[in-house]
């Protein structure tokens, strides 16, 4: 299962981060942590600021156990082959599920309306979806961990880490994943809480964009995984170049993120002289 990953502890260390950042930016994460944030805003502002970052430290903690256990076990059990590739085809369903989704909010939100995200996992949180304690949005993350894609995700580079020692470098790797989730899942939701209490130009280009690159992120890294698993020669390609993608998903989302700023503020420049 560890071919494809860096054989040097520094070199996996960034991977590893680079992929909590990129974590961050699933759309069901979005989704959740856009309802938690709006359900908070009105009674408790100051708990809403930091929805994300309290997610991601419940799904982050999942992570550093899952790593810690698989670890402590890949001395006395071998990880099946299958594991890797039904985790793959998994994952590809849902991001093309959800990149559909994504697409399919912003071409039926009117003009005037904010575009929410839309996820999959949220929907089968029922009350929890609306907590309102740092502990129960905490909790709400963890659960998201509790998935078939992340818990094969964490075994993947808790197996690689094992070559390089014991628990300690696992315990090392999820942490450096959890920290990339915090990063961009603590922006997202600081980001939230701020159009909330603006619905104007800015929060409503800002929504359209950043869905719609989130969306067609999704389908594209869906589709490339269709064709690694297919193709041989995709995947003898893509082989060793993970910290590269996973930095362009990054670079692209975060970029969008400035676009739309940008977008918004000339849009409001223009509609201001117009006036």
């Amino acid at each position: 299962m560890d071919a494809t990953l860096p054989s040097d502890l520094l070199a996996l260390s960034l991977l590893v981060f680079v992929l909590g950042l990129k974590h961050g930016f699933d759309a069901d994460h979005l989704a959740t942590i856009d309802g938690l944030t709006r359900f908070n805003s009105r009674q408790r502002p100051g708990l809403a600021r930091y929805c994300g970052a309290l997610f991601s430290l419940g799904h982050g903690a999942v992570v550093v156990a899952i790593a810690l256990m698989v670890s402590t076990l890949a001395r006395h059990w071998q990880t099946p082959e299958w594991l890797e590739t039904v985790g793959a085809w998994i994952s590809i369903a849902f991001l093309f599920a959800l990149g559909l989704l994504n697409i399919h909010a912003v071409l039926r939100a009117e003009p005037d309306e904010v575009v929410r995200p839309v996820g999959l996992k949220g929907r089968f949180l029922g009350r929890l979806a609306r907590a309102a304690s740092p502990g129960l949005i905490a909790l709400v993350g963890a659960l998201f961990a509790l998935s078939f894609d992340t818990i094969s995700q964490a075994a993947l580079f808790a197996l690689t880490a094992s070559q390089f020692g014991g628990w300690q470098d696992a315990l090392l790797l999820g942490l450096l994943f959890m920290l990339g989730m915090l990063v961009t899942d603590g922006i997202n939701g600081f980001w939230i809480s701020r159009l909330i209490v603006r619905a104007d130009q800015l929060a409503r280009v800002a929504s359209r964009v950043m869905s719609l690159v989130v969306a067609g992120i999704s389908l594209l890294v869906g589709a490339f995984g269709v064709m690694k698993l297919s193709l041989p020669g995709i995947d003898a390609w893509s082989d060793g170049k993970e910290l590269f993608f996973g930095a362009a998903v990054v670079a692209v989302i975060g970029g969008s993120f400035l676009l739309a700023l940008r977008l918004s503020r000339t849009r409001t420049v223009v509609a201001s002289l117009s006036r």
